[in-house]
């Protein structure tokens, strides 16, 4: 105990009486398997043995002793098993049933206790064990009713109406096709529950996976300016310590807007519900990129063609702004090239880039896993566009890409077209 104390604690918890722990009793108290039927048990027992009794006058049968009470009892107290053990539920009232109504006990609510044990059975999947056990009670009723009324009692009873048979073939049929029915709705119900589960946690992947491209985006082209920049400045330390502290201030500004566009993603994961505090970056940012590539020594032109400037979606406008980003960190990386083209065009529906550079590829590489291209292409795809990437004719690299202005049907996780083993890719 005074170690326990040292420590700070005074033992586990306990639950009510001081038996074990209380989430363990809670556990198994609330199991479905564990529980037994009791309240509606007892409830339909009452009925049977109140509305037997009711029902037993007139009907010129066998009154109601102790054998008779004894199965009807039994009738209703094996259904206290019927979420366990279905069909020892089902097989168990039906005998009991069909004994009673074999020694001439009168007819009554005794039936409902055979509708329960064979709907309960149905719909937990024991089928056939129903049916066997309705279908036997119903025989061994025709064949009592019919054929050996002479040897049981009551004394000097005659064979039933065969109206009587229709009539219980009748209420056999309907119990059937309620449980089946019953059955069929409960399986509808768990399929519709998965697949809302399911589409769920496919939005949840989609959601994790346009995260991932965001912060890739993000930090792929940032940390690009900063490698580069961080090269400069040490080469220029000793030599030109001006130039360094200029690349120095390079990667004081790029790392600050990093940090900014990665902190607004993560608040957006944090709160998915609320709207982002921050507008997404559009092609009107593209001033910005031209500046950054400027300060890691490439020259960018942007020129647009053809085609009146429209209106861009957001999601459209985001998916633009990022190609070009990636195409452009891959030229920073990937390409012996100072100077990259950028082309915009608008026409049909459709917005149209283009990123070239003249090359050559220098294959470096600043540590990244190649999934750059992957990014933009998913990119694209999400929003039923398309992504071409590829040497170009007369030399160097050429990144195409053609996005509706309207987002086709495509979704987040339509596959991405394979890349050539020639492309170049920025982690």
């Amino acid at each position: 105990m005074d170690e326990q104390r040292a420590h700070g604690s005074t033992g586990p918890r306990r639950g009510p009486g001081g038996y074990g722990p209380p989430g363990r009793l809670r556990g198994l108290r609330l199991r479905d398997g564990d529980r037994l039927p009791w309240l509606s048990t007892v409830v339909l027992g009452v009925v049977v043995m109140a509305g037997t009794t009711v029902a037993a006058h007139g009907q010129g049968r066998e009154p109601l002793g102790a054998v008779a009470r004894l199965l009807l009892t039994v009738a209703v107290a094996v259904l206290l098993v019927r979420h366990r053990h279905p069909v020892a539920a089902v097989a168990g009232t039906s005998a009991a049933t069909l004994a009673y109504l074999a020694l001439g006990y009168p007819y009554g609510p005794v039936l409902l206790a055979v509708a329960v044990g064979c709907v309960s059975a149905i719909v937990s999947g024991h089928r056939k064990a129903a049916w066997w056990s309705l279908g036997a009670l119903w025989a061994g009723h025709v064949l009592v009713s019919h054929w050996l009324y002479r040897w049981l009692p009551p004394e000097g009873d005659g064979p039933a109406p065969w109206g009587q048979e229709a009539f219980i073939t009748a209420w056999v049929v309907a119990i059937v096709a309620a449980a089946e029915l019953l059955r069929v709705r409960r399986e509808q119900w768990a399929a519709a529950r998965a697949e809302r589960e399911a589409a769920e946690r496919r939005r949840a992947d989609e959601e994790r996976l346009r995260m991932a491209r965001e912060l890739h985006d993000v930090l792929a082209h940032s940390i690009s300016v900063i490698n580069v920049q961080a090269g400069v400045g040490l080469a220029l330390l000793d030599a030109d310590p001006e130039q360094a502290r200029t690349a120095l201030t390079t990667i004081k500004s790029a790392s600050k807007e990093a940090l900014g566009e990665v902190r607004q993603v993560l608040e957006n994961l944090r709160t998915p519900g609320d709207a982002p505090r921050a507008p997404a970056p559009g092609l009107d940012r593209l001033p910005e990129l031209v500046d950054q590539a400027a300060d890691a020594g490439l020259t960018v032109t942007v020129e647009p063609e053809d085609g009146t400037r429209r209106a861009v979606p957001p999601g459209t406008d985001l998916a633009a702004f990022r190609i070009v980003q990636e195409a452009l960190t891959n030229v920073v990386r990937h390409s012996g090239s100072r100077t990259a083209e950028v082309r915009i065009a608008y026409g049909d529906g459709r917005i149209r880039l283009r990123v070239d550079d003249e090359g050559p590829a220098t294959g470096r590489d600043a540590g990244g896993s190649g999934n750059g291209l992957i990014g933009m292409r998913e990119r694209a795809a999400a929003l039923g566009g398309t992504i071409d990437a590829g040497p170009r004719p007369g030399g160097g690299f050429r990144v195409t890409a053609e996005l509706p202005l309207r987002p086709g049907p495509g979704g987040p996780d339509a596959p991405p077209d394979g890349a050539g083993p020639e492309a170049k890719e920025t982690p």
